[in-house]
């Protein structure tokens, strides 16, 4: 992991793992919140400067983790959750580092573990705005698109989970992912 001042530049490499858990470490929610100002600021420019809000003082964050001889390397996905009103959650901030993206099921882990912990807590509906590009991923995860909306001026979809394809999942449980290797 590179850091420079604002900059959050995550190194691609094929690590021996990936895990995907609620941040539990200061150092891990810093890194999330870098790399969400990465993607939705410096790459989509969503947003100006960054990307967070009140949200974020009440939200649960959710992290994927490349893993090397054991040992935490950087923080290569991230995602948020929290409850709105009584047993409505929502996700938001899905993102995914550049060269993470597509590989190894990061983005389906995150969305696994975002709603699994939310049902954990009492979640009965579980809902989340979606960029246009990703709205058929989510569809083949079981989710429906509930109407088109607009965020920042770019078109979304507020789509919603069907809780019965997410078991919940403990506090301490997290997702453990091994890259697929090529055959020799």
């Amino acid at each position: 992991m590179l850091l420079d001042g604002d900059n959050y530049k995550v190194t691609a490499f094929v690590p021996a793992a990936y895990s995907v858990k609620l941040a539990d470490r200061a150092w891990e929610v810093r890194a999330a919140q870098r790399l969400r100002k990465q993607v939705f600021c410096d790459e989509q420019n969503l947003f100006v400067e960054t990307d967070r809000d009140a949200i974020d003082a009440i939200a649960i964050p959710i992290v994927a983790m490349s893993w090397n001889a054991g040992m935490a390397e950087q923080v290569v996905g991230t995602v948020r959750i929290h409850a709105e009103c009584d047993g409505l959650w929502r996700g938001s901030r899905l993102a995914v580092a550049r060269g993470y993206r597509r590989m190894a099921g990061l983005g389906r882990e995150l969305i696994r573990v975002a709603v699994g912990s939310a049902h954990a807590r009492g979640c009965t509906r579980f809902i989340a705005t979606v960029q246009m590009a990703n709205v058929a991923f989510f569809e083949l995860l079981h989710w429906q698109t509930l109407e088109p909306i607009s965020v920042c001026g770019m078109p979304h979809a507020l789509m919603e989970a069907d809780l019965a394809y997410y078991p919940p999942c403990a506090p301490g449980e997290c997702a453990v992912i091994a890259p697929r290797r090529a055959a020799a």
